[in-house]
């Protein structure tokens, strides 16, 4: 192993790392450049035994596209859960779904999970054990096979795409 694979097992994590450092902080001060570097270089050295494989991305693009589209449905929702909690007469359909997973990388189930979650009106609850199977709530689903078939060509496709799954 190289010495900078060694110093930084996770460089895309580092980068993130110290984006993140500096957005939180709203400053692009020297001492937070550097404590946010530092954090950035040990915080991956720290947990690099926690990893189970490197993050491959096999379609950089689409992960590109899809982070555009999970923020344009992130948006989306947001508007729509307004209209259904401000409205009157609103009558939700709360509802748990099976949703059958067709991908068994860990960490691609862990991407559409949070995906899921993120986008208000859905959270996604729990695996199964056979990581068949992932429980979402909705707070207003009128067919559970739509929802099904909207999360798997919405998110799931492009995820499995993504990571090569």
């Amino acid at each position: 192993m190289s010495i900078v694979k060694r110093l930084l097992p996770h460089p895309i994590f580092s980068l993130v790392l110290l984006m993140v450092w500096l957005l939180l902080n709203n400053t692009l001060s020297a001492g937070h450049i550097l404590l946010g570097s530092i954090i950035a270089l040990v915080l991956p050295w720290a947990t690099a035994g926690f990893w189970a494989d490197r993050l491959h991305l096999h379609k950089p693009g689409l992960a590109l596209r899809f982070l555009l589209l999970v923020l344009w449905d992130i948006t989306v929702a947001n508007i729509q859960v307004a209209k259904l909690i401000l409205s009157p007469r609103s009558k939700l359909r709360p509802a748990f779904v099976h949703y059958p997973l067709d991908m068994d990388n860990d960490f691609a189930i862990t991407v559409l999970a949070a995906t899921i979650s993120l986008t208000p009106g859905t959270v996604s609850i729990d695996v199964s054990s056979d990581h068949r199977t992932l429980l979402v709530h909705g707070l207003d689903v009128g067919d559970e096979a739509a929802l099904i078939a909207e999360i798997k060509s919405r998110y799931e496709a492009p995820i499995k795409e993504i990571f090569g799954c």
